[in-house]
């Protein structure tokens, strides 16, 4: 099967984010930040967000540290590892707890409310656990930083999660959790609907104050009381985020391994975003072993060719030994490979070479991003050492 490689380049025309998702394990961090130092070096003004606690982008790009706030990378680094670039190339790392922190001083319609969440233990306890609360607050920074219009283009680092759907349900289970029936027993109605309400729900909270204590119930209704305000504002802004999502400028890369879990997770994962409507730009495939095309025809050969030019048989069949090793991972590649694009139907699959040594800098980067804004046969000679 042919598989036709578009530069990224021409994937991403037009668009002002870029999504990078896929199971855990499988390069996300490394790609977005590649993409992101291409596109900068490119002329844009980019800005990449991870949540990934291995902070293996804050080494990658020079920088100490990174926080909830978008930090420059130095151009003088990218001169001194040699990568031009003519845009900018900004950085953070996604701190959920404190986003969602300033999420509720965004929402909250006076001072008093807000103080009454943050300062409440029920809030402290649940904004850092809330399940699928690292994922909406992704959701809700990309939103945030897209409609502050700062920069050209986002590129988000999903959450390292098991589950590569979990940032795309967040925006929903956020709005159930809200409009969930259990919470509504501690906000207060009123009219005839408190009459009613506070019957059933004394006889709910009395069972519940003898199991939990009245402390935690306590701060429960007080929480709660205090968030019913804010209700509307987290619907509304969870729609938009998925409108954002949507968007025709909005764009879904898939990030893989060539191996057969990681292949068949990201063949999932692309269903699910065509199911959801949601806009899908190509497949990267890191780490892939691409066949060694010069020596073919001499396999059978190989051995003796080796001995002859080391000097050395013993060292001949064990170096001819590793290179069969080395053409069968190749074909294994290349077999899943096909198959992930056969079921995607796809030709905006990029394939990105397994690399001597591990990405630690821009200079890195830059030779990742080689790969992914190449056409597929500059890729294929640089793969094999001709470019």
């Amino acid at each position: 099967m042919k598989m036709a490689h578009p530069p990224l380049g021409e994937v991403l025309e037009g668009k002002e984010v870029v999504i990078c998702a896929g199971s855990g394990g499988v390069g996300k961090t490394t790609t977005s930040a590649a993409i992101a130092a291409g596109l900068a070096a490119r002329g844009l003004k980019v800005c990449v967000l991870t949540i990934d606690p291995a902070k293996r982008l804050a080494d990658s790009l020079g920088l100490a540290e990174l926080g909830n706030d978008a930090r420059r990378v130095d151009p003088k680094l990218f001169e001194q590892q040699g990568v031009e670039i003519t845009g900018e190339l900004w950085a953070m790392m996604l701190d959920p707890k404190q986003t969602f922190d300033e999420l509720i001083a965004r929402q909250a319609p006076d001072e008093e409310s807000r103080d009454r969440v943050l300062d409440n233990p029920i809030y402290q306890q649940i904004s850092g656990a809330l399940a699928g609360s690292q994922e909406y607050m992704a959701m809700e920074k990309l939103f945030e930083l897209h409609t502050e219009g700062d920069y050209d283009m986002l590129v988000l680092d999903t959450p390292p999660s098991r589950n590569a759907l979990d940032f795309l349900e967040a925006p929903r289970r956020l709005t159930q959790f809200i409009e969930g029936r259990s919470l509504k027993v501690f906000m207060k109605p009123t009219g005839f609907a408190a009459k009613v309400a506070g019957r059933g729900a004394t006889v709910a909270l009395s069972v519940m104050k003898r199991i939990v204590g009245f402390d935690l119930i306590a701060d429960l209704a007080e929480f709660f009381n205090a968030f019913s305000g804010m209700v509307d504002g987290f619907q509304a802004r969870a729609k938009r985020v998925n409108k954002l999502l949507a968007a025709p400028t909005t764009c879904f890369l898939v990030v893989c391994g060539p191996q057969g879990e990681p292949i068949d997770e990201a063949v999932y994962f692309h269903r699910k975003l065509v199911e959801a409507k949601l806009p899908f730009g190509g497949v990267i495939v890191n780490k892939v072993h691409y066949p060694a095309e010069q020596l073919r025809g001499e396999a059978d050969d190989l051995p003796a060719t080796l001995a002859e030019k080391l000097g050395d048989e013993d060292l001949a069949q064990r170096v001819a030994a590793n290179f069969a090793d080395y053409q069968a991972l190749a074909e294994r590649d290349a077999r899943n490979i096909e198959h992930l694009a056969r079921e995607m139907r796809a030709t905006g699959v990029i394939r990105v070479p397994y690399l001597d040594e591990d990405v630690h800098d821009l200079a890195g980067l830059a030779q990742i991003n080689r790969y992914l804004f190449a056409t597929g046969e500059e890729r294929v000679a640089m793969a094999a050492g001709r470019a």
